[in-house]
C-alpha cells in the first residue's frame, strides 16, 4: 500500500487514474485540487484538500507523508507550479513524481503533425511546459514527465511510448491509456526513472487537423 498525493485531482486523466487506482491497488490517496467541493464521491480510502498548487505552504502540507506524487497540473503559471511542488518534495523528502507535460517540449513530434503541433501551441504554452519539464529534469527527484499524443475519450487502453530522445510516433492517445500509464509508473518507482515518456497509441491520426 502507498499513500500517494494527486495534484489537479479533478483533471480528466487524473480522475481515470483515481478510479483505477482504487479499484486495482490498496493506495490511500490524497486528492488536491482548486475548490475540493468538486469531488462529492471520496471513498475511505481518500482524503480530499482545497487548495493551490502554486502556493508552498499548502503544497509542502499536502506532500508530507507521501510515498508518490502525481501532478495533473495545467495553468499559465506551470512553471512556478513545478517548482512549488520540486521544493516541496525535496523539504518533504519524497522523491517520486509522475507529471504531465505536452509533446512538442523537445520538438521531438516529425513532419506534419509536429508543424501543426507547433502552428497550434508555440507561443507561450509549449515554451511554459518546457520550461517545467527542464526544472524537473534538474531536480533529483525519481520523476517520469508524461507527453501525451493529441488526447481523446475513447474507452480503449492502447499505447506505446517513446523515450526522451527519441521521436514521437502515432498523433492521438486516449486519457484512459495515459491514466493506466499512470497508474504504472505509480506501481512501480524503477520503471521509467528519470525518463520524459512520449505516449500515442500505435499508428493513430490526430482527430484536430489543420
Amino acid at each position: 500500500m502507498k499513500k500517494v498525493l494527486i495534484l489537479g485531482a479533478n483533471g480528466q486523466i487524473a480522475r481515470l487514474a483515481r478510479q483505477q487506482l482504487l479499484a486495482e491497488t490498496d493506495d490511500e490517496l490524497t486528492l488536491f485540487l482548486r475548490n475540493a467541493s468538486r469531488i462529492s464521491d471520496a471513498s475511505p480510502r481518500e482524503t480530499v484538500v482545497d487548495g493551490d498548487a502554486s502556493d508552498p505552504q499548502q503544497v509542502l502540507a499536502a506532500v508530507q507523508g507521501q510515498d508518490a506524487v502525481y501532478a495533473n497540473l495545467d495553468g499559465a503559471n506551470i512553471v512556478d507550479q513545478a517548482k512549488t511542488v520540486i521544493k516541496a518534495m525535496d523539504e518533504a523528502g519524497v522523491k517520486r513524481l509522475v507529471w504531465i507535460s505536452t509533446l512538442g517540449i523537445y520538438d521531438e513530434v516529425p513532419g506534419d503533425f509536429g508543424r501543426r503541433v507547433k502552428q497550434y501551441l508555440s507561443g507561450g504554452y509549449l515554451e511554459t511546459y518546457a520550461e517545467a519539464a527542464k526544472a524537473i529534469e534538474d531536480s533529483d527527484l525519481n520523476y517520469t514527465i508524461i507527453r501525451p499524443a493529441a488526447l481523446v475519450d475513447e474507452d480503449v487502453v492502447d499505447y506505446e511510448v517513446t523515450t526522451r530522445h527519441e521521436a514521437f510516433k502515432g498523433e492521438a492517445v486516449s486519457r484512459k491509456s495515459v491514466a493506466d500509464l499512470v497508474v504504472k509508473l505509480i506501481a512501480d518507482d524503477k520503471l521509467h526513472s528519470r525518463d520524459s515518456l512520449g505516449v500515442d497509441q500505435p499508428g493513430s491520426v490526430s482527430p484536430f487537423q489543420a
